[in-house]
């Protein structure tokens, strides 16, 4: 008889240990739930924030607002945190809570399948274990597949290759020529911390990013005691945040020459950072700020005034062993190749193997329809599953951790209505599925994203936006603030 795989059973499976596993963890243990393991497929938690280690990364929003509400921390040394800053947070937040009692290392969710029959979701894992829950959550979030192109020749170069979410630490980069691939926001972050150190740098830019000066700065000790001593101070500092970062959201919706302004303060530091003129004028956009995510550096434009960094616009013809070729024809010597590409995003959830009712697979009907959910979180015909920051709740202008605080506490409030009416099983009806992706693309037509004059990554093939919520993230807590049992088919156990 052939040796069956290990298989375990919980009221609630989560997927992934960033803040949106680790948020979900800590409400399920709030509302009394403590049936429920997370799948982790590393061997520590924090999803984005162990993975992406690279030199200089940082948050682009507040630390005191991209944090949990209910676990403030009064020590952050920065108002835009470092990754280090931000890992080791997480870290405490899961001791605290003991979430690593729940935690399954190692088990990376490579299936689930929902067993109409039995009600439950059965889980596959790559180390060959079994799952079997009735309730299924997945925060892997977006932004955890490397985007890496595919270079023509590149199968030929003979030196280092790595993306920036997968950097080698091995490598030694000083004295090196190198090619970065790619500006987005990473790029702006590891390119002047590699600048000086290597003999010189090119920077393949396919698009110019629109890049703000960064309000960073020290939190003085003052502050940071003051914060320790009165927990309503810190909480009042957030509340300010939170309102400063909240108006951002009318610029990047129907009133987008407001944003106008904006670009003139980004132009101004590009004139003040930059000496020639070519070069200002290569690295200025030709589409309206937020169409594309708009960045913010002190330090990026000084990087590419360097004599020793060559910001190259004409693109990539094809890699040889020792150099790639641009469009123009010049070949450039290189001894290494650093992709700062970004990730997939609109089509992150391609390789989850999740089958449905039917035996519908979720990833071909999001491949042939788009990404259609209720509100980012459920989706019709897949019965008891959840996704935190799934399609259309990322935001370009606040915390997302906002957002998976309101995501985590509806899903419980979904798995108590389920218990409180004796059903096995809570579905979103399609006519309500369709009715809010029906408006929200309505919404989205007006937004910068559509009408900015770029493409950029929150759009599908399609180029429909399935990532972007639009509008105020007070308006997304009001929606999810009640679980409306009238929107769902609520199924009793046979």
């Amino acid at each position: 008889m052939a040796n069956m795989a290990p298989s375990h059973h919980a009221k609630v499976v989560i997927v992934g240990t960033g803040f949106s596993g680790l948020g979900q963890a800590i409400q399920l243990l709030k509302a009394g739930i403590d049936d429920f393991v997370v799948l982790e497929k590393a061997d520590d938690v924090g999803g984005t924030w162990r993975d992406n280690s690279y030199p200089g990364c940082a948050c682009d929003i507040q630390s005191h607002m991209y944090s949990f509400s209910y676990e403030q921390h009064p020590g952050w040394t920065r108002s835009f945190s470092s990754q280090p800053e931000i890992l080791a947070y997480l870290r405490r937040v899961a001791d605290k809570y003991r979430l690593r009692d729940h935690i399954r290392f190692g088990q990376e969710m490579t299936g689930a399948r929902w067993d109409e029959d039995a009600r439950t979701w059965t889980v596959t894992t790559r180390a060959g274990d079994t799952f079997t829950a009735r309730f299924l959550v997945s925060g892997v979030g977006a932004l955890h597949l490397p985007s890496i192109p595919e270079l023509p020749g590149i199968e030929r170069f003979t030196g280092t290759t790595f993306h920036s979410a997968t950097w080698n630490h091995d490598y030694d980069l000083r004295g090196k020529r190198v090619a970065v691939i790619g500006t987005g926001a990473s790029a702006v972050q590891f390119v002047p911390r590699i600048a000086p150190e290597v003999r010189e740098l090119h920077l393949f830019q396919r698009t110019p990013p629109w890049v703000m000066p960064k309000p960073d700065h020290a939190m003085p000790a003052w502050v940071r005691s003051t914060f320790r001593a009165v927990p309503a101070a810190q909480r009042a500092y957030r509340a300010l945040l939170y309102g400063l970062l909240e108006v951002r959201a009318v610029g990047f919706n129907n009133h987008t020459r407001l944003m106008k302004a904006a670009e003139l303060i980004a132009r101004r530091h590009i004139r003040k950072q930059i000496r020639d003129p070519e070069l200002r004028r290569r690295v200025t956009p030709d589409y309206t700020m937020g169409c594309k995510r708009a960045l913010i550096s002190n330090d990026y434009y000084p990087a590419l005034d360097r004599p020793d960094v060559h910001v190259v616009t004409d693109g990539v013809r094809e890699v040889r062993e020792n150099g790639i070729v641009d469009q123009a024809g010049v070949e450039r010597p290189v001894d290494a190749i650093i992709y700062g590409t970004g990730f997939h995003v609109t089509d992150a959830f391609d390789h989850l193997d999740i089958t449905g009712t039917g035996g519908h697979s979720l990833s071909k009907q999001w491949a042939e329809e788009g990404m259609r959910t209720h509100l980012g979180i459920t989706v019709a015909g897949f019965p008891n599953l959840f996704f935190l920051l799934g399609p259309n709740t990322g935001l370009g202008h606040n915390s997302v951790v906002f957002m998976i605080e309101a995501q985590s506490r509806y899903v419980v409030q979904a798995i108590r209505a389920a218990e409180q009416r004796g059903a096995a099983a809570v579905e979103v009806r399609p006519e309500v599925q369709e009715t809010f992706n029906r408006d929200i693309q309505r919404q989205l037509r007006e937004g910068v994203w559509t009408t900015g004059g770029c493409t950029s990554w929150y759009l599908d093939a399609q180029g429909v936006n399935r990532t972007i919520w639009p509008g105020f993230t007070w308006r997304y807590w009001l929606r999810t603030r009640r679980f409306r049992t009238d929107e769902f088919t609520l199924t009793r156990q046979d």
